[in-house]
């Protein structure tokens, strides 16, 4: 892990160090902006959506889901025929090809991209403001704003190398992918509860290491003096936030959150 003990020893000081420390701020004011922004377009997304997906009028309404609330036609295309599932693993294949990809974009076209992600992931979201209360929904980001902003300050400010949590946490996120996809057909409450459990924990580690790692990166990056990759490296960075913010919320969801 790169810092400042490491780049002082590689003969970088004073002024320098100044230097770094400085962009090192804007960089990571950077990775939170961007990922702040990409938070806030989803759930925005995601509200409008649902609002566009149910109705309180039955009448051309396609189908009820609660005592004065209605699915649409559009609602119903979303949510009950089989382009739910394309909605369901859209955000994935997303990551996937948008992480292979950013090699090719200039950084701005990699922001641009990741705002399209966002709203993309807002329409996989959308139906939980079908499921949960609005107060509880409201309530749990709260939660996840706090935990989440107390995990990455630590993550950025420990002294200790946790560099190698990377490789077991990036395990427990396939376990949970396998098991969420499992538990789609099998619907056990007990799995699911599990599932909550350990999403929560394996994304809180996630939100730690991967701050550590954005700084690290920078670090490296500024001690080298290579600026061509800072600006990706901004966006990859709060899209490996967002995705840890994200994940917690809707684990915590559905550990406290209020059914409808």
């Amino acid at each position: 892990m790169a810092d400042y003990n490491t780049i002082r020893a590689a003969g970088v000081s004073g002024a320098r160090t100044a230097q770094i420390d400085e962009g090192l701020r804007a960089h990571m004011n950077k990775v939170y902006g961007t990922m702040s922004v990409g938070t806030f377009i989803t759930f925005l997304a995601a509200w409008a959506i649902s609002g566009l997906a149910t109705t309180t009028d039955p009448s051309g309404a396609v189908a009820q889901i609660s005592a004065n609330t209605y699915l649409t036609q559009f609602g119903s295309a979303i949510y009950l025929s089989p382009l739910k599932w394309v909605i369901m693993f859209a955000p994935l294949i997303f990551v996937f090809a948008f992480s292979a990809g950013i090699n090719r974009m200039s950084a701005a076209t990699a922001q641009l991209v990741f705002y399209v992600f966002a709203t993309v992931m807002g329409l996989s979201l959308s139906s939980i403001f079908l499921v949960f209360t609005g107060y509880s929904i409201i309530q749990v980001f709260l939660v996840t704003s706090i935990a989440f902003a107390g995990l990455s300050l630590w993550g950025y400010m420990t002294k200790k190398d946790i560099s190698g949590w990377g490789s077991f946490l990036i395990m427990g996120v396939i376990g949970l992918i396998v098991a969420s996809i499992i538990n789609i057909f099998v619907a056990s409450a007990a799995m699911q509860f599990a599932i909550s459990i350990l999403g929560v924990l394996i994304f809180a580690g996630l939100t730690a290491y991967d701050t550590q790692k954005i700084k690290s990166t920078y670090l490296e990056m500024a001690a080298h003096g290579d600026k061509e990759w800072l600006g990706k490296a901004a966006i990859m960075g709060a899209l490996s936030l967002y995705l840890d913010f994200i994940n917690m919320f809707m684990f915590l969801l559905q550990l406290l959150g209020n059914r409808e």
